[in-house]
């Protein structure tokens, strides 16, 4: 006979079968839901023959209770019951709507339209992302946020300890940025930065990225955290100047005289005699007169319209 322990939720064992929902969270949940209906069912059942026996007989009144205590505890069971499965929702949405998006607009691009133009709708819905170099770079970043949520979704699962409940943190979104992908995760109870702290290569190698940082995004709460997710170093690239086609290749050099440069700088040049209390006589002979440094330009982030500095740092 086959172990009980094998059999998952909508999975009936560990060979051969994928398992949608682990089986410390469908007991959780379930444990849970049992707890919110009767939760509910007393303090709605309660509350509601208390409000209905000003207007009608007290045993009315408590029928009357709890009929909208048990329809109330209902709801809140199914809620909490059905909650793994709508977190397994959330983290597929955006595949969900882009699959039925494309089946949708396929069927009817099929029913109203000649096969010529669904090939010619179809070879411009495929050739131009291709051929335009802007467009393709952006739809790959788009998909890099897709692929991101669900392998630190995987990460997570792997080493972090979760609570008794067995929940992991909640992966709200992602988006591109000119070095990879910015992540924004809520901590449930029982988690901390300090959980992700120290295991940053191995948030890179699930992301498959060069370096990840983990930061706070929020000073109210410590339960909403950043993630930065860098695939490359955009500020160490070599950029090609236009500047240099503009000089003229005929322009004769032109070949000036080296000057002696200090290697090093005696105390009296720059401090006084700590015993007379007067400034040393300055060598002027073969030292550089030094030059003031150059005002510097204001800050690229206080410049209006700039970008954001942590986007590419």
């Amino acid at each position: 006979m086959r172990n009980s322990s094998l059999r998952r939720p909508f999975g009936r064992s560990q060979l051969g079968m994928v398992t949608v929902l682990e089986a410390r969270v469908h007991r959780s949940s379930a444990r849970n839901a049992r707890l919110a209906f009767i939760l509910t069912l007393a303090v709605v059942g309660l509350l509601t023959a208390t409000i209905a026996a000003d207007r009608m007989h007290p045993i009315l009144a408590l029928f009357a209770g709890g009929a909208i205590g048990t329809v109330s505890g209902a709801i809140a069971w199914l809620l909490v019951r059905i909650w793994p499965v709508i977190r397994l929702l959330w983290w597929w949405t955006p595949e969900i709507g882009l699959a039925l998006a494309v089946v949708y607009g396929w069927t009817a691009l099929v029913r109203h339209t000649h096969p010529a133009l669904r090939l010619a709708v179809l070879a411009v819905l495929v050739g131009v992302p291709a051929a335009v170099p802007f467009i393709r770079r952006r739809i790959v970043a788009l998909a890099w946020c897709l692929i991101v949520r669900h392998r630190l979704r995987v990460c997570f699962k792997e080493f972090i300890i979760a609570n008794q409940s067995g929940t992991l943190p909640l992966i709200l979104w992602a988006r591109p940025t000119p070095v990879g992908e910015r992540v924004w995760i809520y901590l449930r109870p029982g988690l901390s930065l300090t959980d992700l702290e120290g295991r940053h290569e191995k948030l890179a190698v699930a992301c498959h990225a060069d370096t990840v940082i983990v930061e706070r995004a929020s000073e109210a709460t410590a339960a909403y955290l950043r993630l930065d997710i860098k695939r490359r170093e955009v500020l160490t690239a070599t950029i090609g100047s236009p500047l240099v086609g503009l000089v003229d290749p005929d322009t004769p050099a032109v070949l000036r005289p080296v000057t002696d440069l200090p290697t090093a700088l005696d105390l009296p040049d720059v401090a006084p005699d700590v015993f007379t209390g007067k400034t040393a006589t300055r060598r002027t002979d073969t030292r550089a007169t030094p030059t003031p440094a150059p005002a510097t330009a204001p800050a690229a982030s206080n410049r209006p319209g700039a970008d954001d500095v942590t986007d590419w740092i």
